[in-house]
Protein backbone atom coordinates (compact mmCIF):
# COMPACT_ATOMS: atom_id res chain seq x y z
CA UNK A 1 0.00 0.00 0.00
CA UNK A 2 1.23 2.93 -1.08
CA UNK A 3 1.94 5.92 1.49
CA UNK A 4 0.37 9.32 1.13
CA UNK A 5 3.11 11.76 0.84
CA UNK A 6 3.76 14.55 4.16
CA UNK A 7 3.48 17.10 2.37
CA UNK A 8 -0.07 16.09 0.71
CA UNK A 9 -1.79 14.81 3.89
CA UNK A 10 -0.65 18.24 6.06
CA UNK A 11 -1.81 20.59 2.61
CA UNK A 12 -5.20 18.14 2.82
CA UNK A 13 -5.31 18.45 6.54
CA UNK A 14 -5.46 21.70 6.38
CA UNK A 15 -7.35 22.73 2.93
CA UNK A 16 -10.37 20.34 3.95
CA UNK A 17 -11.77 22.48 6.70
CA UNK A 18 -11.22 25.40 5.05
CA UNK A 19 -13.16 23.92 1.72
CA UNK A 20 -16.05 22.65 4.24
CA UNK A 21 -16.41 26.38 5.46
CA UNK A 22 -16.08 28.02 1.81
CA UNK A 23 -18.91 25.50 1.05
CA UNK A 24 -21.17 26.04 4.28
CA UNK A 25 -20.67 29.92 3.29
CA UNK A 26 -21.43 28.94 -0.17
CA UNK A 27 -24.78 27.46 0.86
CA UNK A 28 -25.76 30.31 2.93
CA UNK A 29 -25.02 33.00 0.13
CA UNK A 30 -27.01 30.63 -1.97
CA UNK A 31 -30.12 31.15 0.28
CA UNK A 32 -29.03 34.45 1.14
CA UNK A 33 -29.27 35.49 -2.35
CA UNK A 34 -32.28 34.08 -2.79
CA UNK A 35 -33.90 36.41 0.09
CA UNK A 36 -32.55 39.31 -1.11
CA UNK A 37 -33.79 39.08 -4.23
CA UNK A 38 -37.14 38.23 -3.28
CA UNK A 39 -37.29 41.36 -1.22
CA UNK A 40 -35.56 43.63 -3.63
CA UNK A 41 -37.96 42.56 -6.09
CA UNK A 42 -41.41 42.50 -4.15
CA UNK A 43 -40.55 46.11 -2.68
CA UNK A 44 -40.23 47.13 -6.64
CA UNK A 45 -43.37 45.77 -7.15
CA UNK A 46 -45.11 47.43 -4.15
CA UNK A 47 -43.46 50.56 -5.31
CA UNK A 48 -45.40 50.72 -8.70
CA UNK A 49 -48.07 49.45 -7.21
CA UNK A 50 -48.46 53.00 -5.10
CA UNK A 51 -47.26 54.75 -8.09
CA UNK A 52 -50.31 52.69 -10.14
CA UNK A 53 -52.54 54.24 -7.43
CA UNK A 54 -51.45 57.53 -7.60
CA UNK A 55 -52.07 58.17 -11.09
CA UNK A 56 -55.30 56.25 -10.98
CA UNK A 57 -56.31 58.57 -7.85
CA UNK A 58 -55.49 61.78 -9.86
CA UNK A 59 -56.24 61.03 -13.53
CA UNK A 60 -59.99 59.28 -11.91
CA UNK A 61 -58.65 55.93 -13.44
CA UNK A 62 -58.09 57.42 -17.16
CA UNK A 63 -54.64 57.04 -17.68
CA UNK A 64 -51.14 56.60 -15.57
CA UNK A 65 -48.24 59.23 -16.07
CA UNK A 66 -45.22 59.05 -18.06
CA UNK A 67 -42.99 58.74 -15.11
CA UNK A 68 -44.82 55.66 -13.73
CA UNK A 69 -44.99 53.90 -17.28
CA UNK A 70 -41.18 54.63 -17.01
CA UNK A 71 -40.63 52.53 -14.17
CA UNK A 72 -43.08 49.78 -15.69
CA UNK A 73 -41.30 49.21 -18.61
CA UNK A 74 -37.69 49.69 -17.18
CA UNK A 75 -37.20 47.98 -13.33
CA UNK A 76 -34.48 45.86 -12.20
CA UNK A 77 -36.57 42.75 -13.15
CA UNK A 78 -37.88 43.85 -16.11
CA UNK A 79 -41.22 44.74 -17.20
CA UNK A 80 -44.23 45.19 -14.85
CA UNK A 81 -47.62 44.26 -15.76
CA UNK A 82 -50.93 45.94 -13.75
CA UNK A 83 -54.80 45.71 -13.91
CA UNK A 84 -57.09 47.64 -11.52
CA UNK A 85 -60.48 47.18 -10.86
CA UNK A 86 -63.37 48.72 -9.09
CA UNK A 87 -65.18 47.90 -6.12
CA UNK A 88 -67.96 46.68 -8.33
CA UNK A 89 -65.45 44.50 -9.86
CA UNK A 90 -65.76 46.80 -12.95
CA UNK A 91 -62.26 46.95 -15.21
CA UNK A 92 -60.82 50.09 -14.65
CA UNK A 93 -57.49 50.15 -16.07
CA UNK A 94 -54.06 47.77 -17.59
CA UNK A 95 -54.31 44.66 -18.86
CA UNK A 96 -57.67 42.84 -19.14
CA UNK A 97 -56.75 39.35 -17.26
CA UNK A 98 -54.48 39.18 -13.66
CA UNK A 99 -53.07 36.13 -13.36
CA UNK A 100 -54.96 33.87 -10.99
CA UNK A 101 -54.36 33.84 -7.31
CA UNK A 102 -53.76 30.62 -5.17
CA UNK A 103 -57.02 29.36 -3.19
CA UNK A 104 -55.25 30.75 0.03
CA UNK A 105 -54.88 34.16 -1.47
CA UNK A 106 -58.24 34.58 -2.55
CA UNK A 107 -60.70 35.09 0.55
CA UNK A 108 -57.79 36.94 2.36
CA UNK A 109 -58.70 40.81 3.18
CA UNK A 110 -55.05 42.16 3.61
CA UNK A 111 -54.21 45.26 1.92
CA UNK A 112 -50.99 43.74 0.50
CA UNK A 113 -50.72 40.25 -1.02
CA UNK A 114 -47.94 38.32 -2.47
CA UNK A 115 -48.36 35.03 -4.19
CA UNK A 116 -46.38 32.85 -7.62
CA UNK A 117 -48.72 32.61 -10.83
CA UNK A 118 -48.68 31.58 -14.06
CA UNK A 119 -49.24 34.30 -17.11
CA UNK A 120 -49.24 33.56 -20.58
CA UNK A 121 -47.78 30.24 -19.44
CA UNK A 122 -44.89 32.01 -17.42
CA UNK A 123 -43.76 31.92 -13.66
CA UNK A 124 -44.99 35.25 -12.65
CA UNK A 125 -44.93 36.85 -9.26
CA UNK A 126 -47.87 38.49 -8.25
CA UNK A 127 -48.88 41.58 -6.08
CA UNK A 128 -52.41 42.91 -4.97
CA UNK A 129 -52.59 45.87 -3.61
CA UNK A 130 -56.27 46.93 -1.85
CA UNK A 131 -56.38 50.97 -1.24
CA UNK A 132 -59.37 53.02 -0.77
CA UNK A 133 -59.99 55.79 -3.33
CA UNK A 134 -62.87 57.78 -4.93
CA UNK A 135 -62.40 57.99 -8.70
CA UNK A 136 -65.20 59.30 -10.83
CA UNK A 137 -67.28 59.05 -7.94
CA UNK A 138 -67.03 55.98 -7.35
CA UNK A 139 -65.43 55.61 -3.62
CA UNK A 140 -64.47 52.29 -1.92
CA UNK A 141 -61.46 49.35 -1.89
CA UNK A 142 -59.87 49.66 -5.65
CA UNK A 143 -57.88 46.26 -6.38
CA UNK A 144 -54.30 46.81 -7.81
CA UNK A 145 -52.55 43.99 -9.49
CA UNK A 146 -48.77 44.29 -10.86
CA UNK A 147 -47.19 41.29 -11.70
CA UNK A 148 -43.52 40.78 -13.12
CA UNK A 149 -41.73 37.73 -14.62
CA UNK A 150 -39.67 36.05 -12.00
CA UNK A 151 -36.65 34.56 -14.89
CA UNK A 152 -35.24 37.73 -14.26
CA UNK A 153 -35.44 37.23 -10.47
CA UNK A 154 -33.97 33.55 -11.07
CA UNK A 155 -30.78 35.13 -13.12
CA UNK A 156 -30.33 37.67 -10.91
CA UNK A 157 -29.97 35.17 -7.84
CA UNK A 158 -27.82 33.02 -10.35
CA UNK A 159 -25.57 35.70 -11.00
CA UNK A 160 -25.34 36.65 -7.14
CA UNK A 161 -24.45 33.14 -6.65
CA UNK A 162 -21.94 32.69 -9.32
CA UNK A 163 -19.98 35.77 -8.22
CA UNK A 164 -19.66 34.24 -4.57
CA UNK A 165 -18.37 31.05 -5.14
CA UNK A 166 -16.34 32.67 -7.69
CA UNK A 167 -14.62 34.90 -5.04
CA UNK A 168 -15.14 32.14 -2.78
CA UNK A 169 -12.81 29.49 -5.77
CA UNK A 170 -10.36 32.50 -6.10
CA UNK A 171 -9.32 32.47 -2.39
CA UNK A 172 -9.07 28.94 -2.06
CA UNK A 173 -7.15 28.42 -4.48
CA UNK A 174 -4.81 31.21 -3.49
CA UNK A 175 -5.05 29.46 -0.11
CA UNK A 176 -4.54 26.25 -1.27
CA UNK A 177 -0.81 28.08 -3.16
CA UNK A 178 -0.06 29.70 -0.01
CA UNK A 179 -0.38 26.10 2.20
CA UNK A 180 1.27 23.73 -0.61
CA UNK A 181 4.13 26.77 -0.41
CA UNK A 182 4.48 27.10 3.08
CA UNK A 183 4.23 23.33 3.82
CA UNK A 184 6.99 23.08 1.54
CA UNK A 185 8.62 25.39 2.86
CA UNK A 186 7.96 24.11 6.57
CA UNK A 187 9.19 20.36 5.13
CA UNK A 188 12.66 21.81 3.75
CA UNK A 189 14.43 21.02 7.40
CA UNK A 190 12.60 17.34 6.94
CA UNK A 191 13.95 17.26 3.32
CA UNK A 192 17.72 18.51 3.98
CA UNK A 193 17.59 15.95 7.09
CA UNK A 194 16.59 13.27 4.94
CA UNK A 195 19.46 13.97 2.32
CA UNK A 196 22.28 14.11 5.26
CA UNK A 197 20.79 10.68 6.12
CA UNK A 198 21.21 9.16 2.61
CA UNK A 199 24.22 9.99 1.82
CA UNK A 200 25.67 8.12 5.12
CA UNK A 201 26.77 4.49 4.89
CA UNK A 202 26.80 1.39 6.97
CA UNK A 203 30.06 2.73 8.31
CA UNK A 204 28.94 6.20 8.99
CA UNK A 205 26.97 5.77 12.46
CA UNK A 206 27.95 8.67 14.10
CA UNK A 207 24.93 10.90 15.97
CA UNK A 208 23.45 14.01 13.74
CA UNK A 209 24.64 17.37 14.72
CA UNK A 210 22.64 19.06 12.30
CA UNK A 211 20.51 22.02 13.02
CA UNK A 212 16.47 20.60 13.24
CA UNK A 213 13.09 22.04 14.32
CA UNK A 214 12.13 21.89 17.93
CA UNK A 215 8.90 19.32 16.35
CA UNK A 216 11.21 16.79 15.00
CA UNK A 217 14.08 17.10 17.60
CA UNK A 218 12.61 13.88 19.59
CA UNK A 219 13.14 11.85 16.27
CA UNK A 220 16.63 12.95 15.82
CA UNK A 221 17.21 12.16 19.55
CA UNK A 222 15.64 8.65 18.45
CA UNK A 223 17.59 8.45 15.74
CA UNK A 224 20.58 8.86 17.55
CA UNK A 225 20.04 6.62 20.28
CA UNK A 226 19.70 3.90 17.32
CA UNK A 227 22.59 4.45 15.85
CA UNK A 228 24.90 4.60 19.15
CA UNK A 229 23.08 1.72 19.97
CA UNK A 230 23.60 -0.32 16.63
CA UNK A 231 27.59 1.15 17.17
CA UNK A 232 27.73 -0.61 20.15
CA UNK A 233 26.34 -4.10 19.06
CA UNK A 234 28.01 -3.89 16.27
CA UNK A 235 31.56 -2.84 17.96
CA UNK A 236 30.23 -5.89 20.71
CA UNK A 237 29.50 -8.06 17.85
CA UNK A 238 33.47 -7.11 16.63
CA UNK A 239 34.86 -7.28 19.81
CA UNK A 240 33.11 -11.27 20.98
CA UNK A 241 34.67 -12.64 17.67
CA UNK A 242 37.99 -11.21 17.48
CA UNK A 243 37.96 -12.34 21.37
CA UNK A 244 36.68 -15.68 20.67
CA UNK A 245 39.19 -16.38 17.38
CA UNK A 246 41.84 -15.26 20.26
CA UNK A 247 40.35 -17.60 23.05
CA UNK A 248 39.48 -20.63 20.40
CA UNK A 249 42.85 -20.55 18.40
CA UNK A 250 45.20 -22.34 21.72
CA UNK A 251 42.19 -24.83 22.41
CA UNK A 252 41.87 -25.67 18.48
CA UNK A 253 46.54 -25.59 17.79
CA UNK A 254 46.33 -27.73 21.30
CA UNK A 255 43.75 -30.11 19.81
CA UNK A 256 45.23 -30.36 16.12
CA UNK A 257 49.05 -30.80 18.01
CA UNK A 258 47.07 -34.00 20.42
CA UNK A 259 45.62 -35.29 16.96
CA UNK A 260 49.47 -35.22 15.39
CA UNK A 261 50.80 -36.87 18.25
CA UNK A 262 48.03 -39.69 18.40
CA UNK A 263 48.81 -40.14 14.67
CA UNK A 264 52.68 -40.09 15.04
CA UNK A 265 52.79 -42.39 18.23
CA UNK A 266 54.79 -45.59 17.97
CA UNK A 267 52.50 -47.76 19.70
CA UNK A 268 48.87 -48.35 20.55
CA UNK A 269 49.09 -47.70 24.62
CA UNK A 270 51.23 -44.72 23.26
CA UNK A 271 48.06 -43.59 20.71
CA UNK A 272 45.51 -44.41 23.71
CA UNK A 273 47.65 -42.13 26.25
CA UNK A 274 47.71 -39.09 23.64
CA UNK A 275 44.14 -40.17 22.71
CA UNK A 276 42.87 -39.09 26.39
CA UNK A 277 44.55 -36.07 25.93
CA UNK A 278 42.83 -35.15 22.89
CA UNK A 279 39.84 -36.27 23.88
CA UNK A 280 40.56 -33.71 27.17
CA UNK A 281 41.40 -30.68 24.79
CA UNK A 282 38.53 -31.81 22.59
CA UNK A 283 36.25 -31.23 25.55
CA UNK A 284 37.47 -28.01 26.77
CA UNK A 285 37.16 -26.15 23.22
CA UNK A 286 33.89 -27.75 23.01
CA UNK A 287 33.15 -26.40 26.10
CA UNK A 288 34.07 -22.86 25.58
CA UNK A 289 32.89 -22.58 22.11
CA UNK A 290 29.38 -24.00 24.18
CA UNK A 291 29.62 -20.74 26.32
CA UNK A 292 30.45 -18.32 23.38
CA UNK A 293 27.36 -19.14 22.06
CA UNK A 294 25.48 -19.29 25.03
CA UNK A 295 26.86 -15.34 26.04
CA UNK A 296 25.57 -14.17 22.27
CA UNK A 297 22.05 -16.04 22.50
CA UNK A 298 21.59 -14.32 26.13
CA UNK A 299 22.51 -10.81 24.98
CA UNK A 300 20.30 -10.88 21.48
CA UNK A 301 17.17 -12.59 23.20
CA UNK A 302 14.57 -10.51 21.99
CA UNK A 303 12.37 -9.31 25.17
CA UNK A 304 9.01 -11.14 24.45
CA UNK A 305 10.87 -14.69 25.11
CA UNK A 306 10.65 -13.66 28.85
CA UNK A 307 6.87 -14.61 29.48
CA UNK A 308 7.30 -18.05 31.35
CA UNK A 309 7.31 -18.24 35.06
CA UNK A 310 9.93 -20.75 36.03
CA UNK A 311 9.82 -22.96 39.24
CA UNK A 312 13.21 -21.69 40.28
CA UNK A 313 13.32 -24.21 43.37
CA UNK A 314 12.45 -27.45 41.23
CA UNK A 315 15.30 -26.06 38.73
CA UNK A 316 17.96 -25.77 41.39
CA UNK A 317 17.90 -28.85 42.82
CA UNK A 318 17.41 -30.60 39.14
CA UNK A 319 20.94 -28.64 38.55
CA UNK A 320 22.59 -29.99 42.17
CA UNK A 321 21.15 -33.33 41.21
CA UNK A 322 23.32 -33.27 38.18
CA UNK A 323 26.37 -31.78 39.12
CA UNK A 324 26.49 -33.90 43.44
CA UNK A 325 28.12 -36.67 41.44
CA UNK A 326 30.98 -34.81 40.16
CA UNK A 327 31.28 -32.75 42.78
CA UNK A 328 31.63 -35.94 45.24
CA UNK A 329 34.14 -37.67 42.47
CA UNK A 330 36.15 -35.02 43.55
CA UNK A 331 36.24 -35.36 47.39
CA UNK A 332 34.05 -31.55 47.52
CA UNK A 333 30.74 -31.81 49.11
CA UNK A 334 27.80 -29.75 47.26
CA UNK A 335 25.31 -28.13 49.89
CA UNK A 336 22.08 -27.48 49.42
CA UNK A 337 20.10 -25.45 51.28
CA UNK A 338 16.75 -24.71 48.80
CA UNK A 339 13.49 -24.36 50.85
CA UNK A 340 10.87 -26.83 49.74
CA UNK A 341 8.14 -24.41 48.27
CA UNK A 342 8.00 -23.20 45.24
CA UNK A 343 9.78 -20.16 44.12
CA UNK A 344 8.92 -18.33 41.07
CA UNK A 345 10.47 -15.74 38.16
CA UNK A 346 9.64 -14.65 34.65
CA UNK A 347 12.84 -16.22 33.16
CA UNK A 348 14.19 -18.46 30.69
CA UNK A 349 14.33 -21.82 31.78
CA UNK A 350 17.31 -22.86 29.82
CA UNK A 351 19.41 -19.33 30.08
CA UNK A 352 18.60 -19.33 33.95
CA UNK A 353 19.58 -23.12 34.13
CA UNK A 354 23.04 -22.03 32.35
CA UNK A 355 23.48 -18.89 34.60
CA UNK A 356 23.36 -21.19 38.02
CA UNK A 357 25.44 -24.29 36.45
CA UNK A 358 28.42 -21.58 35.64
CA UNK A 359 28.18 -20.08 39.37
CA UNK A 360 28.79 -23.38 40.62
CA UNK A 361 31.30 -24.48 37.87
CA UNK A 362 33.33 -20.93 38.49
CA UNK A 363 34.16 -22.23 42.20
CA UNK A 364 34.55 -25.57 41.00
CA UNK A 365 37.42 -24.35 38.69
CA UNK A 366 38.76 -21.71 40.92
CA UNK A 367 38.29 -22.54 44.27
CA UNK A 368 41.85 -24.05 44.54
CA UNK A 369 43.34 -26.52 46.32
CA UNK A 370 41.56 -25.60 49.35
CA UNK A 371 38.26 -25.50 48.07
CA UNK A 372 36.12 -28.33 50.15
CA UNK A 373 32.99 -27.50 49.96
CA UNK A 374 30.36 -25.59 47.81
CA UNK A 375 26.84 -24.12 49.37
CA UNK A 376 23.89 -23.18 47.42
CA UNK A 377 21.07 -21.66 48.47
CA UNK A 378 17.92 -20.06 47.97
CA UNK A 379 15.21 -17.63 49.23
CA UNK A 380 13.13 -14.97 48.31
CA UNK A 381 14.34 -11.06 49.47
CA UNK A 382 11.99 -8.13 49.49
CA UNK A 383 10.33 -9.15 46.07
CA UNK A 384 13.13 -11.18 44.55
CA UNK A 385 14.59 -14.05 44.89
CA UNK A 386 18.35 -14.69 46.07
CA UNK A 387 20.65 -17.49 44.37
CA UNK A 388 23.69 -18.15 46.61
CA UNK A 389 27.08 -19.92 45.79
CA UNK A 390 29.43 -19.64 48.39
CA UNK A 391 32.73 -21.61 48.28
CA UNK A 392 35.46 -22.08 51.02
CA UNK A 393 38.21 -21.83 48.30
CA UNK A 394 41.09 -19.53 47.54
CA UNK A 395 38.62 -16.43 47.00
CA UNK A 396 38.91 -13.60 45.51
CA UNK A 397 40.96 -10.04 45.35
CA UNK A 398 38.36 -7.38 45.95
CA UNK A 399 40.53 -5.27 42.85
CA UNK A 400 39.63 -8.22 40.32
CA UNK A 401 35.93 -8.62 40.56
CA UNK A 402 35.78 -6.24 37.39
CA UNK A 403 38.06 -8.75 35.69
CA UNK A 404 36.27 -11.86 36.56
CA UNK A 405 33.23 -10.25 35.16
CA UNK A 406 34.74 -9.35 32.15
CA UNK A 407 34.70 -11.46 28.92
CA UNK A 408 37.56 -14.09 28.93
CA UNK A 409 38.73 -12.31 32.55
CA UNK A 410 40.17 -14.43 34.97
CA UNK A 411 42.34 -13.52 38.27
CA UNK A 412 45.02 -16.19 37.48
CA UNK A 413 45.39 -18.40 34.34
CA UNK A 414 43.46 -21.69 34.84
CA UNK A 415 41.35 -24.17 32.69
CA UNK A 416 38.61 -22.56 32.94
CA UNK A 417 37.28 -20.53 29.55
CA UNK A 418 36.63 -16.94 31.45
CA UNK A 419 32.99 -16.77 30.22
CA UNK A 420 31.03 -18.48 33.12
CA UNK A 421 30.89 -15.09 35.46
CA UNK A 422 30.10 -13.43 32.08
CA UNK A 423 27.07 -15.22 31.19
CA UNK A 424 25.70 -15.65 34.42
CA UNK A 425 25.87 -11.44 34.80
CA UNK A 426 24.47 -11.24 31.24
CA UNK A 427 21.47 -13.79 32.35
CA UNK A 428 20.94 -11.33 35.52
CA UNK A 429 21.01 -7.93 33.48
CA UNK A 430 18.94 -9.72 30.93
CA UNK A 431 15.99 -10.41 33.49
CA UNK A 432 15.99 -7.38 35.32
CA UNK A 433 17.71 -8.58 37.95
CA UNK A 434 21.64 -7.95 39.55
CA UNK A 435 24.80 -10.14 39.83
CA UNK A 436 27.22 -9.63 43.22
CA UNK A 437 30.22 -10.55 44.04
CA UNK A 438 31.28 -10.84 48.05
CA UNK A 439 35.04 -11.34 49.00
CA UNK A 440 35.46 -13.10 52.50
CA UNK A 441 38.73 -14.16 53.86
CA UNK A 442 38.37 -17.51 52.68
CA UNK A 443 36.33 -18.39 49.41
CA UNK A 444 34.06 -16.23 47.41
CA UNK A 445 29.82 -15.80 47.77
CA UNK A 446 28.27 -15.18 44.43
CA UNK A 447 24.93 -13.29 44.64
CA UNK A 448 22.19 -14.05 42.03
CA UNK A 449 19.34 -11.61 42.40
CA UNK A 450 16.15 -12.25 40.27
CA UNK A 451 12.66 -10.33 40.41
CA UNK A 452 10.11 -12.85 41.80
CA UNK A 453 7.32 -13.52 39.78
CA UNK A 454 4.21 -11.46 41.13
Amino acid sequence: MTSTSLRLRLTLIILLPILAIGAAIGAWQVQNARATAADLFDRSLLSAALAISGDVARTDGNAISLETSDVLSDTSGGPVFYHVYAPDGIYVLGYATPPVPPADARDTDDDITYYDGIYHSRDVRVLRYRSTLTVDSVSGPFTFTVWQDVAVRRAFVRDLTLRTFTVITVLIGSVALVVWFGVSVGLRPLLDLEDAISRRNSDDLSPIRRAVPPETRGLVTRLNTLFGQVEQAMETQTTLISNAAHQLRNPIAGVLAMAEAVQSAPSDTDARTRADGLLSAARRTSDLANKLLTLERVRAAPPDTLTTSVDITALTKDILAVLTPQTESQGLRLVAEVPDEALTVVADQLMLGEAITNLIDNALQHGGPTLTQIIVSLRPENGNILVTVKDDGKGLPAKDIDTVLARFGQATPGEGSGLGLSIADAVAKRHGGTLTLQTEQKGLTVHLRLPRAA
